[in-house]
């Protein structure tokens, strides 16, 4: 297995071991890293682009947001309340009464002075006067009118409630930084500070096929043992997900002529192609000798269920530029595509397109009911995430987990995800939960 990890873009992946998911997931990444840096040798000023906030939702910041103001761009009230000096507190219970010499409202600042013994009405986000520094909020004041405001000297301590001025952001410091997968709140933060446009990295492109004499598409009448291909669907849902540019490239049948005209169609046009099907034993025969003749791709056999057998590498075009793709051959099985999108396509695609975070978040929950598990593959069950009487969050299974059979994965909110080693689970044990939303 060394060779896993210092292989070379150059040089084919021809394993015949089973891998670990975090092997494969390794030794893609790895090769991603290569790619990138052979881009990053070239004039790249192509793949960067300045889009509005409008388009910005699920781009990749391709530089640092330097914020051009101070957040709060002055000192504020982080209450309604009374802005006061705090020179008058201690830690007695003694009452201090204040008279109102005023009021200020958030955008429209108070133009006078505040003395000693004298306080201001005051809203959430109005400016602070020049010789206050604390707030009592509303509520902790024993009594208060249009003229006096009283309160106890240990109600509140000297420069509570009060947000400085850059406390959050300073102006020409770092509001994000590049590599961002840009979310609704970071287009907000962006907005906050009154920038129109980010520098993106460009969309990339990806192609995809499904391969399979068997495959007919919607609207064509299934004849004997024919089945609708419904592969191309998830992909190019799981890819807008990622805002990404799609290419169909349709059904490929399942000859050497048709398959190889595809790939070098994908591998003109496309910094990535992903098939389904064809990869499994028996049926990669004539597709290994394709990609050997426009790449360097090896066929893995990958110790997970579902979605064991996958290839993965180079694709490179064969009309004499440089260019070359990279290339996903996913299993034909409805469910195993999904689940091989989820553990290696979507890190790699993100990775790719300059993300900095790649890796889908996890969380735990409760088995409700045990779980066969044999150790020596991961394994990724759907599986319905919800809450307990006692408010703990439960997993459940949504049935039989074969990887053809799609309607479970769209009853399904989660994946539990069982490691490699892992045996049987027993009704109670926590298991690790990997949400859909925002992921498939």
């Amino acid at each position: 297995m060394k060779d896993l990890h210092h292989h070379s873009p150059n040089s084919p992946i021809l394993l015949t071991a089973s891998l670990h998911v975090d092997e494969a997931r390794q030794a893609i990444a790895s090769l991603v890293t290569d790619l990138l840096q052979e881009s990053r040798s070239m004039n790249t000023a192509g793949d960067i682009e300045s889009v509005t906030l409008d388009q910005a939702i699920n781009r990749i910041l391709a530089e640092d947001l330097l914020s051009p103001i101070d957040v709060p761009a002055g000192d504020n009230s982080a209450m309604d309340g009374f802005a006061f000096n705090g020179d008058c507190l201690g830690d007695s219970d003694n009452t201090v009464t204040l008279k109102v010499a005023g009021t200020a409202y958030a955008g429209k600042p108070y133009a006078g002075q505040i003395r000693s013994g004298e306080c201001l009405k005051i809203m959430t986000g109005a400016l602070m006067p020049d010789g206050c520094d604390t707030v009592i909020p509303q509520e902790f004041t024993e009594s208060a009118d249009a003229s006096l405001a009283s309160f106890k000297q240990n109600q509140v301590k000297r420069g509570e409630n009060r947000r400085l001025r850059g406390e959050d952001l300073q102006m020409g410091k770092a509001a994000m930084t590049a590599g961002r997968l840009l979310r609704p709140s970071d287009l907000g933060l962006a907005a906050s500070l009154g920038i129109a446009s980010l520098k993106v990295h460009r969309k990339l492109k990806v192609a995809i096929l499904s391969s399979g004499d068997e495959l007919r598409p919607l609207g064509q009448a299934l004849d004997a043992g024919s089945i609708y291909d419904s592969n191309r669907y998830s992909l190019t849902g799981l890819l807008n997900r990622l805002n990404i540019d799609i290419i169909d490239c349709g059904i490929v049948r399942d000859d050497p002529a048709s398959l190889k005209a595809a790939f070098i169609d994908a591998a003109s046009k496309a910094d990535v192609l992903i098939s389904s099907g064809g990869v499994s034993v028996g049926e990669a025969d004539f597709t290994k000798q394709i990609m050997q003749e426009l790449g360097d791709v090896g066929f893995w056999k990958i110790a997970m269920r579902p979605g064991r057998p996958m290839a993965f590498g180079i694709l490179k075009s064969v009309q004499g530029s440089s260019r070359k793709t990279l290339f996903f051959g996913l299993p034909g099985n409805p469910v195993a595509v999904m689940v091989t999108f989820y553990q290696f396509v979507r890190s790699a695609l993100l990775q790719l397109n300059g993300a900095s975070q790649t890796e889908a978040p996890l969380t735990q929950a409760i088995a409700e009911a045990p779980i066969r598990k044999k150790p020596g593959r991961t394994e990724f069950q759907r599986a319905i995430l919800g809450r307990g009487a006692d408010g703990k969050p439960t997993v459940k299974l949504t049935g039989s987990q074969g990887a053809g059979i799609l309607r479970s994965m769209s009853e399904a909110n989660c994946f539990v995800i069982l490691p490699h080693d892992q045996g049987n689970v027993a009704a109670g044990d926590w298991v690790d939960v990997a949400l859909f939303d925002g992921l498939l």
